[in-house]
């Protein structure tokens, strides 16, 4: 390899684990504190919290940016052993770059398609991380001399040329190490999301919560001591999941303090078709899903529409939404009432204009304001703090 390809290949793999760390930080920051907010968080399109939220970002709950980190410093490593190692390996490092490469091509393009496509959201970081990975492709199929169709008998060359290196064994050792310890040891959603919040934690969350402004709400607690208001879109990833997360949250208090924790959701769906505070249509059949939604609940069929709204999102459309209508919320005058109901939609969204939301999910726990969806264990813990908070007065 010469020293320019070598240059290139460390821009790009420093880029891509610098993207990757500050990502990894990020994911493990909304695992721990519901009150962080990622930098790159700027609108309701442009959100690396929606997207480290969503279902496409872990691999058996361990980040996505995890693995692309690993690869970026096997790759640099690679450039290392390009540069110091005897030339018949040297010649070899572009031709593994390049199948290493072309793997994690494939990899960026899928997420790139279920970011912009499928959750129709942009993450910056994310971006990083798929521009130094074309990078990478790029400058190792430049460099790459030799029949790729060769790489399989060059491994179990240089793999005895390795072994031979005690410094080539120590760096292999150590990184291998310190991968499987990081994919070992790194917090998984799927855990730690049913484990109670660290001391830390709760005073932290509890802190909040007692600090926060209030705002008040036109909307009638009905008895309840926790009143939570969501502003939702039924097409929006992040208030899917945080439907689903909660859904078992709500169902405990329900049993345990029986119509004590009232749950309202208000339609603010991001589609300028119906909703003139959003600038473009974010989510096409946002609008379709909303009425949907009030109209299977004059037939007592809201829940079984909003379970399958929530879970069908990817293929969503709005003539799916409209089939689901007539076959889950047995709606058979969708087209009659279409325009008279999405006028109660408009008015929830004039609410939410009022309150100030600018994007979904929305959350009011008792007046007080949370952007985008906590976690499970610190939704459970706010509504505790609630509950507890509502009894002492």
């Amino acid at each position: 390899m010469s020293k320019t390809t070598v240059r290139l290949v460390f821009v790009c793999a420093l880029a891509g684990l610098l993207a990757s760390g500050w990502a990894t930080y990020a994911h493990y920051r909304l695992l721990n504190d519901p009150t962080y907010t990622s930098f790159c968080d700027v609108s309701a399109t442009v959100s690396c919290t929606q997207v480290y939220l969503s279902r496409f970002s872990t691999v058996r709950g361990i980040p996505v940016a995890i693995f692309g980190g690993i690869w970026f410093v096997f790759a640099g490593l690679l450039a290392v052993a390009g540069l110091t190692a005897r030339p018949a390996v040297g010649e070899s490092v572009p031709g593994y770059l390049f199948a290493g490469s072309t793997l994690a091509l494939a990899a960026v393009l899928y997420l790139g398609y279920a970011s912009f496509v499928l959750l129709k959201l942009v993450c910056v970081l994310c971006l990083v991380t798929y521009a130094a990975v074309t990078g990478l492709f790029l400058v190792s199929g430049a460099a790459t001399s030799v029949p790729m169709t060769s790489l399989p008998r060059r491994v179990a060359v240089d793999v005895k040329v390795l072994v031979s290196s005690p410094l080539a064994i120590l760096l292999a050792v150590l990184f291998v190490g310190a991968a499987g310890s990081t994919l070992a040891f790194f917090p998984r959603e799927g855990g730690t999301a049913t484990l109670a919040p660290t001391q830390d934690q709760r005073s932290d969350l509890e802190r909040f919560l007692a600090t926060a402004p209030r705002i008040p709400l036109v909307i009638p607690a009905e008895g309840a001591k926790v009143l939570v208001v969501k502003f939702n879109d039924y097409q929006c990833p992040a208030c899917g999941q945080s439907y689903l997360s909660y859904k078992p949250i709500l169902a405990k208090y329900e049993v345990t303090h029986p119509g004590a924790v009232r749950v309202v959701l208000k339609d603010y769906p991001l589609n300028s078709a119906c909703n003139v505070n959003v600038g473009t249509v974010l989510h096409p059949a946002a609008c379709d899903a909303a009425v949907a939604v009030r109209l299977a609940r004059l037939r007592n069929r809201a829940e079984a529409m909003e379970e399958w709204l929530f879970t069908h999102q990817p293929s969503m459309t709005a003539a799916s939404v409209r089939q689901a209508a007539r076959d889950i919320g047995q709606v058979n005058d969708f087209d009659a009432k279409y325009a008279s109901t999405l006028e109660q939609v408009k008015g929830d969204i004039g609410l939410g204009k009022q309150l100030d939301v600018h994007s979904t999910p929305t959350f009011f726990i008792n007046g007080v304001k949370v952007d985008g969806a906590w976690a499970p264990q610190f939704f459970d813990q706010a509504v505790a703090y609630e509950l507890q908070h509502a009894a002492s007065k």
